[in-house]
């Protein structure tokens, strides 16, 4: 069982023999079951959305929370002008009641006892207990009132439906509803429907099931499910004022949100207390959703009180985001994705405790197996590459990243095994030992990070890349691979945690295989330390956006600069030209822009430039200022800070090296930029000045990578200002701790200014000797 125990907002035990009962609905839609993955509910076209108490009454019970309820007549308007068919159930007659009765009994009371005391000085005033049914009279024609006015401002219609439970017992009335409701959704009006709570009697307990298919409409709760599956709704979206479904007492320390219920798992279900407001509770909720589901309607219960989600918190259920608890009757065969990071978590301290020539073993074992296995290997990606084929939306770039070969894994061997051998003195280097006092010492010692999640592509030789580089550095790993690897991940990753479990930490790499959005995993900020996005600049893009509690290394842009001084050499510059933009021209460490000199315009030079690249079959794209040098231009360049990634770059003209600075500050993206000259003065000028995470001095940009620079391999290439910036190996999964070593010592130590009695000395720390890495291309 998924769950042992199950603890819930609000509410009071559950009976499970009535669970059962409610497990024993079977209710057919006309257009099939719920669906399974949050990720469908973006196809949902009919959608109920149940608003309690809570979310639409303030605080104090008396008048209704017009900010929150504005919030949500602007999501539902929003949903409806996009075609889908929007109803809400809503909760607030009786606040809005007690409001307006509370202030006529006050202004009746203020005004008799003026006239009975014939003065200005008002005793203090008792109000009497107002009666639901006489608040929810008074109440429900101004709550219809206010939704009226807020979904006009959106130019949508509504209209009020009140019902009891007698509608629904009647098969008559029922079809009247139903009928009704139709009508109205045809003609695109959005049906505001309430419980006719001026006429309903109290509620009676453990009255929710009176057979095996009718639900009795005690609350909002029970109603909103009996309207989802009478009206074939294909979501249910109930909001409250909690977060969803826990797996221990909300509030608790370990309280963990339930992404996804589902109705087999548990034994026993408990509940805390009930919520300030309403009638249902958390108990009726459960047993409200349990129910439409088995009608066929998937069901979301969210926070509808929460200020900064609600604002999109409908939406983003309808987009599929994580929100709230989903109720879902399949089951998937894998963990969730937050139980892969916790055993991740726990195995990577394991991992991190290894000693390192067993880390060391882990990785020359994987390299081994991609060896071994290399044709199991290859017959998945074969798999992978012919889906690719036929589907026909991958260019000739990203198949040829998906492609695998002997070669490939043999290189990915070799590079494997040099990080084996860069992990003997990785983890736990000291790296500055301080004598602080007698037998007071002081270290800072290398640590690893924590749990990674890295987002890659369509490129599979990036899985026991990033595997092997967070294994030597005691990281754990969530990798998440492009579904247009999926055979070939699957048969890669299999094989990383075969050689992880020859020292037990299996778990310590876990591959995201499930329908997991990426914004939902960059959610994760209390699981994972560190966002690692290899791909192209819209993946890197979209991932920075979203996770705002996470850090994530990479680079937006790949904007690579060129620049030819009036001082090149003729043979280096074709050379590197040639090598920059067209050896691999979808890297991000390709060339984008060519800046030249203008001193070698209408020069040999130049001219064998431009020769090359049409040779090429290089597309070129003028600056402004090259255009302005030309009879006839090529296009000219709607934007310098352009990233093409294929067969295509600007070309600009400059008057100087220090413009060439200033041109690559002001459109460059800090990644790679090069300068090809023989002069060394201004070339160490280029190098000093200019602030990218690469500046090459007559070398070509492809040289930005991690196996070129001898790590060995790279989890990416950061632009960031902080940590790790460049090509980043195994020394930028790594942080530090300070570890100090006393002997009783205490703050009195100290002086009044913070500062020690002792003075410090600096004792030696062993270097570790340089390694010797050989150079493998990244392709």
């Amino acid at each position: 069982m998924l769950l042992q125990r199950l603890s819930l907002c609000a509410g009071l035990p559950l009976v499970l023999d009535q669970l059962t009962c409610i497990l024993s609905v079977s209710l057919a839609r006309a257009n099939g079951n719920s669906y399974a993955h949050r990720g469908e509910l973006r196809q949902a076209k009919r959608i109920v959305v149940k608003l309690g108490s809570a979310v639409v009454t303030r605080g104090d019970e008396c008048g209704l929370a017009l900010g929150r309820l504005a919030s949500v007549v602007e999501q539902v308007a929003m949903l409806q002008n996009q075609g889908r068919e929007m109803m809400i159930v809503t909760s607030g007659a009786v606040a809005f009641g007690k409001q307006r009765l509370r202030h006529e009994i006050l202004l009746s009371q203020s005004v008799r006892q003026a006239l009975h005391s014939g003065q200005n000085q008002l005793k203090d005033m008792s109000v009497p207990v107002l009666e639901a049914r006489a608040c929810a009279a008074a109440g429900q024609s101004g709550l219809m009132a206010l939704y009226e006015a807020m979904f006009t401002q959106y130019s949508t219609c509504t209209a009020q439906v009140l019902v009891t439970n007698l509608d629904f017992h009647d098969d008559q009335k029922r079809q009247n509803l139903n009928s009704t409701l139709q009508e109205l959704l045809r003609m695109n009006i959005v049906p505001i429907i309430n419980t006719n709570d001026a006429v309903v009697p109290p509620p009676e307990p453990n009255s929710d099931l009176q057979g095996v298919n009718v639900i009795s409409i005690k609350d909002n709760d029970s109603l909103a499910a009996r309207l989802a599956v009478e009206m074939k709704a294909d979501l249910l979206i109930a909001l409250s004022d909690v977060e969803g479904l826990y797996d221990s007492p909300p509030g608790s320390d370990d309280a963990k949100l339930i992404d996804i219920f589902y109705p087999g798992d548990q034994q026993s279900i408990t509940y805390g207390t009930k919520s300030r407001v309403g009638l249902g509770g958390m108990e009726a909720k459960v047993k409200a959703a349990l129910w439409a589901l088995q009608g066929g309607t998937s069901v979301v219960i969210a926070n509808g009180t929460h200020p900064k989600v609600t604002g999109h918190v409908i939406t983003d259920i309808v987009e599929g985001k994580k929100v709230g608890t989903f109720f879902s009757e399949v089951k998937p065969a894998g963990p969730t994705v937050e139980q892969q990071t916790e055993m991740a978590r726990n195995s990577g301290r394991t991992l991190a405790a290894l000693h390192p020539d067993q880390r060391g073993a882990i990785i020359c074992h994987l390299a081994d197996l991609l060896v071994e296995k290399k044709e199991e290997i290859l017959a998945a990606n074969k798999t992978d590459m012919d889906l690719a084929a036929n589907a026909g939306q991958l260019s000739s770039a990203l198949l040829n990243r998906l492609s695998l070969s002997p070669a490939k894994l043999n290189s990915l061997a070799i590079g494997l095994r040099q990080i084996a051998l860069a992990s003997q003195d990785s983890v736990g280097r000291v790296l500055r030992r301080t004598r602080v006092a007698h037998n007071l010492e002081l270290e800072q010692i290398t640590v690893p990070i924590g749990v990674l999640l890295v987002i890659f592509e369509a490129r599979p030789d990036c899985l026991p890349q990033v595997s092997a580089l967070a294994i030597a550095s005691g990281n754990a790993l969530l990798a998440k691979g492009g579904k247009e690897a999926a055979n070939t991940n699957r048969v890669l990753h299999e094989l990383t945690q075969e050689a992880l479990d020859i020292h037990g930490v299996k778990e310590a790499v876990q591959l995201v295989s499930t329908r997991e959005e990426v914004e939902d995993l960059c959610r994760l900020d209390k699981m994972i330390d560190l966002i690692i996005p290899r791909g192209s600049s819209a993946l890197v893009r979209n991932i920075q956006r979203a996770a705002k509690s996470i850090p994530v290394l990479g680079h937006s842009e790949g904007i690579c600069h060129i620049y030819v001084d009036s001082e090149a050499a003729i043979d280096k510059v074709i050379k590197i030209v040639r090598d920059s933009k067209c050896d691999y021209p979808a890297a991000c460490n390709a060339m984008e822009t060519l800046l030249v000199h203008r001193d070698i315009l209408r020069t040999t030079l130049f001219d064998q430039i431009i020769d090359m690249l049409r040779t090429e079959r290089v597309k070129i794209h003028a600056g402004p200022r090259f255009a302005s040098y030309l009879t006839f231009s090529p296009s000219e360049v709607k934007s310098l800070r352009t990233e093409y990634g294929d067969l295509e770059c600007c070309i600009e003209v400059v008057d100087s090296m220090q413009e060439a600075i200033d041109h690559i500050h002001r459109y460059g993206s800090s990644h790679t930029d090069v300068i090809v000259t023989e002069n060394e003065d201004t070339a160490e000028q280029f190098l000093q000045q200019l602030d990218s995470a690469c500046v090459f001095w007559n070398a070509s940009s492809r040289f930005a990578d991690g196996y070129r620079f001898g790590l060995g391999a790279e989890v990416g290439i950061s632009t960031a200002r902080i940590h790790a910036r460049g090509p980043v190996g195994l020394e930028g999964l790594l942080t530090t701790k300070w570890v100090l070593r006393g002997d009783g010592h205490t703050a009195a130590d100290f002086s009044e200014h913070g500062t020690l009695k002792y003075l410090h000395e600096n004792l030696p720390v062993t270097q570790p000797q340089p390694r010797q890495m050989t150079a493998q291309r990244e392709d």
